[in-house]
């Protein structure tokens, strides 16, 4: 906060070794989020902070009266408090946010959680700092110990294609390594499943979300790149991953309130790519486009008849699907092809529900095709004409390696 040229600099030493200078900072990352009209997200420092300093950035950030935060909010040209929903207590506390045990962040949480106060009509929605992957002891523990206290438990889990000292190439890669890496990231559903299950032990009314605010694919850096950045190309197989995840997600929605992918420009799973002043957009971000009026709509139940590909000891379902309900009556189905060569026919149904007309749209490619700033649209999503609905039916031939 406060003029830029006063403000702390510091090396990072986690990333990339190299100056944060904090130019963006509080008031332009709740600037950011007011020109996207989105919620902001705030995570305090459990591993290294104090609980003053989470309790006083609260009260900077929401606080409308006559305090001392308030006062050096409008010092630093911001009269009005923001609203800030979401304020996560600290961040992978297992590993480099402190490297506790269970046991003892969630009494750390509780303590911590006690001084983020809800400011005037500001209210807090608190997040807890969830599992790594399937250590399943960390949400037992939490939740027996702190689950009363918290809104919501964070879950991390990243599609790794091979192992972490050598995750593989973000774009040379064969159809083996294709369908490990969808294997991989199907085992996101067997992740929630089972944090759902302990959760259900100590909260069987679902009052505690869980939100995977960390997931998505995770490379070798692309070469000439500092590793600390971890910038990586995005591909149709990256798109693949999108869809797997946000139909899991979806299909979870009773325990699954919020899910980030990580990261959103340049980092990881990307959805926007930029060079100077160029700007792309990738295959994750197309497929999120597609799949964003499942947000806010009703989950519908749905099935799809499947068979195994890949082989090699990664066998998975060839097909992945949603469907949810918007408040207008109409329907959303999304369908996944993971077949990196095969195309199928679909004959759907749709039980109690006449379908007066239907549109639809595609994402198609090769599973190892991109977009590159010499041709920022070669993956893009086009209209999908193919589709035949009327009455309680619908036939469509979806092709290989193609998001629906």
């Amino acid at each position: 906060i406060g003029p830029k040229a006063n403000r702390k600099k510091m090396i990072n030493t986690h990333w990339g070794g190299v100056v944060e200078d904090n130019s963006f900072g509080t008031h332009e990352f709740m600037e950011l989020c007011a020109q996207l009209e989105c919620e902001p997200y705030i995570n305090g420092n459990v591993g290294s902070g104090t609980v003053q300093e989470m309790s006083e950035w609260m009260e900077y950030l929401t606080f409308d009266g006559v305090s001392p935060m308030a006062m050096l909010r409008a010092e630093n040209g911001r009269e009005e408090a923001w609203k800030v929903k979401y304020f996560g207590v600290g961040n992978e506390n297992w590993g480099c946010g402190g490297n506790m045990r269970p046991e003892y962040y969630a009494d750390l949480y509780r303590r911590f959680q006690t001084y983020v106060r809800n400011y005037g009509n500001n209210k807090v929605f608190k997040i807890a700092c969830g599992p790594n992957v399937d250590d399943y002891n960390w949400t037992q523990k939490v939740m027996e110990i702190a689950g009363g206290y918290m809104d919501a438990l964070t879950m991390h889990y990243y599609t790794v294609p091979d192992v972490w000292e050598d995750k593989g190439s973000a774009t040379d890669f064969d159809k083996k390594s294709y369908y490990r890496t969808i294997s991989k990231t199907l085992r996101m559903d067997e992740l929630i499943t089972n944090h759902s299950q302990i959760m259900n032990q100590y909260d069987p009314e679902n009052k505690v979300g869980l939100i995977v605010d960390e997931w998505g694919s995770w490379y070798n850096v692309e070469p000439g790149t500092n590793p600390g950045f971890l910038y990586q190309q995005n591909t149709m197989r990256d798109a693949m991953i999108a869809a797997a995840n946000l139909n899991i997600f979806n299909s979870h929605c009773d325990r699954v309130v919020m899910a980030n992918i990580a990261q959103t420009v340049n980092v990881l799973q990307a959805v926007v790519l930029t060079e100077g002043e160029k700007m792309l957009t990738t295959p994750t971000y197309h497929v999120f486009d597609l799949y964003k009026d499942h947000q806010d709509s009703q989950l519908l139940s749905s099935y799809i008849e499947t068979e195994n590909i890949g082989g090699d000891g990664f066998d998975i379902p060839n097909l992945s699907c949603s469907a949810s309900q918007g408040e207008d009556g109409s329907i959303l189905v999304t369908v996944a092809n993971f077949s990196a060569d095969k195309s199928y026919q679909i004959d759907g149904s749709f039980e109690g529900f006449n379908v007066n007309e239907c549109s639809a749209k595609i994402l198609t490619g090769r599973i190892d095709d991109y977009n590159t700033f010499d041709n920022p649209e070669k993956l893009s999503v086009k209209p999908f004409s193919g589709i035949g609905a009327g009455g309680q039916y619908m036939k469509f031939n979806i092709p290989a390696c193609s998001v629906v």
